[in-house]
């Protein structure tokens, strides 16, 4: 088993390093390989995942999490790959229960917050409730009980990412992904993970437009063949 771990960040350098070595104790037992995307960062986000042990790709201007997340994809050449953001929020310590719960049959592994921990303070409570709303519209439409479809922590077989063409350039990102997969008929599993505050700087989302965004990708993507 190959891995490689893609980290998709924007002004991190206060949290990369600890989630980068955070990774890679989780990760001993496996071959892998933690690659961050430096998404124009400008206060050495890029420098600190180096020291921590990390591949960084840098991409300038900044061009949203949908945009470097697939550049880090086009990047590596792991037959698996597990997505994780680079604020801290995520427990590092979770990683080894996705790869657990990729079994043969399995395409995608996705670490549900809602199944498990969101310590207080984790998530802003208009964020919980969009992301309930947006994760029972799935699920009516498209026939498949999914807990969190907003979930940033993910494993993926890279030869179903890559039957599949990825259009989110932003926050919709995630969605992007889990629809198509169902389309494309993947088999889909959720574990419970944990989640933190948030540590680093403030957060790149925005309510309004990134929440709108997902809700056309999930519009588009039902309606559409």
């Amino acid at each position: 088993m190959t891995l490689d771990v893609i980290i998709p960040c924007h002004d991190e350098a206060g949290t990369i390093g600890a989630v980068v070595h955070g990774c890679r104790s989780a990760l001993a037992d496996v071959a892998h390989r933690v690659l961050v995307v430096d998404d124009g960062s400008s206060d050495g986000t890029a420098a600190a995942a180096e020291s921590a042990g990390a591949a960084v790709l840098r991409l300038s201007p900044n061009r949203g999490k949908g945009v470097a997340l697939m550049e880090g994809v086009r990047a590596t050449t792991a037959p698996l790959v597990l997505f994780l953001d680079g604020d801290g929020q995520d427990d590092p310590r979770d990683l080894p229960r996705l790869l657990e719960a990729l079994g043969p049959d399995v395409d995608l592994v996705i670490g549900s917050r809602f199944l498990g921990t969101l310590h207080r303070g984790a998530i802003h409570p208009l964020n919980r409730v969009a992301n309930r709303a947006f994760s029972g519209l799935i699920s009516l439409l498209f026939g498949r009980r999914i807990t969190d479809s907003q979930a940033g922590v993910r494993l993926v077989r890279r030869a179903a990412l890559e039957r599949i063409a990825v259009a989110a350039r932003e926050y919709d990102v995630e969605t992007d992904i889990l629809l198509k997969g169902l389309k494309a008929g993947w088999r889909v599993v959720e574990v419970p993970v944990s989640r933190h505050p948030r540590q680093g700087s403030a957060t790149d989302f925005n309510r309004m437009r990134h929440g709108t965004l997902i809700l056309f990708t999930i519009l588009r993507e039902r309606l559409c063949p």
